[in-house]
């Protein structure tokens, strides 16, 4: 199993509306691809800047090729449309994981 991890630092005052687009938007349109099995989301509790907030938004896919025709075929579009929305208000880096 490939773990394909976007951990998004979110400004607070737009905390609400982010999980609430994540949640009804873009992850949908992230498990829509058929890319992956399973998602998860995590609020992360060890936050040492009290102007934001940290998740770590979690993709399962059964081979490494899925992940990567997810990444060539239709993350740019999703990354895009994420960035457009919540402009200055976010930052996001991605690491992939392989489950030993």
């Amino acid at each position: 199993m490939i773990l394909y991890n976007e951990t998004v630092g979110i400004d607070l005052p737009i905390e609400r509306e982010w999980l609430a687009w994540m949640k009804s938007t873009y992850i949908p349109k992230v498990m829509k691809t058929g890319m992956f099995v399973e998602f998860k989301i995590y609020k992360v509790l060890t936050n040492e800047d009290e102007e934001t907030v940290s998740y770590s938004v979690q993709y399962f896919a059964k081979s490494m090729d899925q992940v990567e025709k997810y990444l060539d075929v239709f993350a740019p579009v999703l990354i895009e449309e994420l960035r457009e929305k919540f402009k200055d208000h976010h930052a996001a880096f991605r690491t992939l994981l392989e489950e030993m």
